[in-house]
């Protein structure tokens, strides 16, 4: 039975990202994601809210630009995969992670002012940045770039 891993998302960043690098020099950037859904009650006609918190890791290239340009609170698309992590914890006990690794994403938002000049464009010929085929894609051929 063939299998599909895809995850695509679009919220805001919980934390600052974490850069930190693996002894062969890659780029390993974490930063938690806030994803918001909004629905009426059908029996309360009251307006919900949630919030689903995830995980989330990009490695290479990719987590270098997320690091530099996004902050707390920046909105941010992005798809990749789940990955399922376990180990055992300092004092015994078994211990389990559902994470996503970024594959590709975009920064999103505009109209207010851009820090750095880093690329806030949503559509698909501007900041868009990816590890497609397991390797970091590099920046689209665009002049508006700042890469």
């Amino acid at each position: 039975m063939a299998s599909y891993n895809k995850v695509i998302l679009m919220g805001n960043l919980t934390r600052d990202p974490q850069l930190t690098y693996t002894s062969s020099n890659t780029a390993v950037c974490k930063f938690g994601l806030a994803v918001n859904r909004r629905w009426r009650d059908r029996n309360t006609g009251e307006n919900k809210d949630e919030t689903c918190f995830v995980d989330c890791t990009c490695f290479g290239r990719g987590g270098e630009v997320i690091n530099q340009y996004m902050s707390k609170g920046k909105p941010i698309h992005l798809d990749g995969r789940l990955n399922f992590s376990q180990w055992e914890g300092q004092d015994g006990s078994k211990r389990s992670k559902l994470e996503v690794v970024v594959e590709n994403f975009q920064f999103v938002g505009g109209g207010g002012e851009r820090q750095g000049g880093a690329p806030q464009q949503a559509g698909a010929s501007q900041g868009g940045y990816g590890n497609q085929g397991g390797g970091y894609s590099g920046p689209p051929d665009d002049d508006n770039v700042p890469f």
